[in-house]
C-alpha cells in the first residue's frame, strides 16, 4: 500500500523529527488515522441523534516501534517545543493536572491513564514520532489523535478487542475524564468507522454502523473544509461545555415535569415538542432554543440519508445549509469568522450549501460544492477573507477534501 504525495511529505518530516531527537523508529509501523466531516447531526452525539459524516484526508501520522522497557517516548512534529514526551506506564499526572494542561502530551498521558483505569496493562512501552495536517478545529484532531495512539499501544502489546465501539469509549474517556473535556462519540466513531467512499451511518440506541453509498447518478461535487485560521480552545474552554450544559439542564427539567426521556432526541413527537415550546418558552427561552434546534435537525437528518442513498446532493447541500442556520440562530454555537467564511462562499453559483463545524466558537466552517465551482470558492475565500478579518488573512487556509478510510496501517516503510 503505497503512501499519497502529502504522506510522503509527512513521512520525510517524521523521519528528519525522529534522527534529530534520538527516536528509533526503523523496522517499526506507520498508522495513519483521518479527519472527518459530519454531514449531521452536529451537536447531536451528546443530545442522542444519530450520526452521519465521512472520513476526510487531512490526517494525523505515527510511525512508531514497540520497545521493551515499559516507557513511552512520543515526539510530534507539530508541537516541537514540547520536546519528547517520556514517561513510564502507569506513572503519569493525575487527571486536569495544570502541568500538563497546555501541552499536546496530555492525550497520550490520558491515554496511559485511562487504559490503566480500565484493565489494560501495557508490557512494553514504545518510540514514535507524529506529524498531522489536520487544522486545529471542526475536524476532530483530538479524536483522531486518541484512536491513533490507542490502536498502536494495542498493536504493539498485543491487545485486541472485538468490539471496536470500546476505543472510541477509551478515546472518549480520555477526553472526558482525564483532560477534562465534554465531548461526544461523534468524532472518535466517524474517524474509527469511516470508510473510503461513504458514508458512515452511527445509532446511539444500538451503537450500529451502516455505510452509505451516494447514490447513482450523483452530481460531481467536492467536500471543502474553510479554516478561518482562529485558534479554537479545548472544548473545556468553550461555549460547547455551555451549550451540553444547557441541554442536560433543559432534560432535567422536562423530567420533573414528568416528561418521559433521557436526552433531547427523545422529543420525537410534533404534538409533545409543541406541548414543551408553549409550557417552557417562555421561563427557559434559550433552553428551549436548543431544543428548537436539535428537534428539527434530526427531522431534517433522514432526508438527508435518504437523499444521498438517492444522489440528491444538491438536497443534501439544502439541508446541510439549514442546519448551519439552526447552529448559529438556535443553538448559538457558531463565531464571527466561521459566519464570514459561510456568508463568502454562499454567494458563490455552486455552493450546494455551507455551516461550521465541530465544537463551535472558532476553528472552520464547511461547504459542498460542485467540482466546477471549487476554483471560485478559493478565488472568493482568497479575496473576501482577509479583507473582512484582516488578522487571520495568513493562517486561513481552503482544504479540498477526498473520502477516505478512517485508518490505515503501513507495515513496510520503515
Amino acid at each position: 500500500m503505497e503512501l499519497t504525495k502529502e504522506g510522503q511529505a509527512a513521512l520525510e518530516i517524521i523521519l528528519k523529527a525522529a534522527r534529530d531527537n534520538g527516536i528509533d523508529v526503523k523496522g517499526g509501523k506507520v498508522r495513519r488515522t483521518s479527519s472527518r466531516f459530519c454531514l449531521g447531526v452536529e451537536h447531536g452525539d451528546y443530545n442522542g441523534t444519530e450520526l452521519f459524516g465521512v472520513g476526510t484526508d487531512r490526517f494525523i501520522w505515527l510511525a512508531y516501534k514497540p520497545n521493551n522497557t515499559g516507557k513511552i517516548r512520543l515526539f510530534s512534529g507539530n508541537f516541537p517545543d514540547d520536546g519528547v514526551i517520556g514517561f513510564e506506564s502507569g506513572n503519569v499526572p493525575e487527571p486536569r493536572s495544570p502541568a500538563m494542561a497546555h501541552t499536546w502530551g496530555r492525550f497520550p498521558c490520558g491515554i496511559d491513564y485511562i487504559l490503566g483505569r480500565e484493565g489494560y496493562k501495557l508490557s512494553k512501552g514504545i518510540d514514535g514520532v507524529l506529524y498531522g495536517n489536520i487544522p486545529g478545529g471542526g475536524m476532530s484532531r483530538s479524536a483522531s489523535l486518541c484512536n491513533n495512539l490507542i490502536l498502536s499501544l494495542f498493536d504493539a502489546n498485543g491487545i485486541e478487542v472485538t468490539d471496536k465501539n470500546t476505543i472510541v469509549d477509551l478515546a472518549q474517556a480520555v477526553e472526558n475524564d482525564y483532560i477534562g473535556s465534554p465531548c461526544g462519540k461523534l468524532d472518535q466513531t466517524m474517524v474509527l468507522f469511516a470508510r473510503e467512499g461513504m458514508a458512515t451511518h452511527y445509532n446511539p440506541k444500538d451503537r450500529s454502523i451502516n455505510y452509505v453509498p451516494i447514490g447513482a447518478g450523483a452530481l460531481d461535487f467536492r467536500i471543502m473544509v474553510l479554516d478561518t485560521g482562529t485558534d479554537r480552545p479545548g472544548l473545556e474552554k468553550s461555549t460547547y461545555k455551555i451549550r451540553r450544559d444547557e441541554c442536560e439542564e433543559l432534560v432535567s427539567v422536562l423530567q420533573k415535569a414528568g416528561y418521559d426521556l433521557s436526552c433531547l432526541a427523545d422529543v420525537k413527537d410534533n404534538a409533545i415538542y409543541e406541548k414543551i415550546m408553549g409550557q417552557f418558552g417562555s421561563d427557559y427561552p434559550d433552553l428551549c432554543d436548543r431544543l428548537k434546534y436539535i428537534f428539527s435537525a434530526r427531522k431534517r437528518f433522514y432526508k438527508m440519508l435518504e437523499a444521498c442513498k438517492a444522489g440528491d446532493i444538491e438536497t443534501v447541500g439544502r439541508i446541510f445549509r439549514a442546519d448551519g442556520i439552526g447552529l448559529r440562530d438556535d443553538y448559538k454555537i457558531s463565531g464571527p469568522e466561521l459566519e464570514t467564511m459561510c456568508d463568502i462562499v454562499r454567494t458563490v453559483p455552486g455552493v450546494l450549501g455551507e455551516r461550521m463545524l465541530g465544537g463551535g466558537d472558532k476553528g472552520a466552517s464547511g461547504a459542498l460544492v460542485r467540482a466546477e465551482s471549487v476554483e471560485a470558492v478559493k478565488d472568493a475565500v482568497d479575496t473576501a477573507y482577509p479583507r473582512s478579518c484582516p488578522d487571520f488573512a495568513d493562517k486561513c487556509a481552503v482544504h479540498v477534501c477526498k473520502v477516505v478510510d478512517g485508518v490505515r496501517l503501513y507495515e513496510d516503510l520503515l
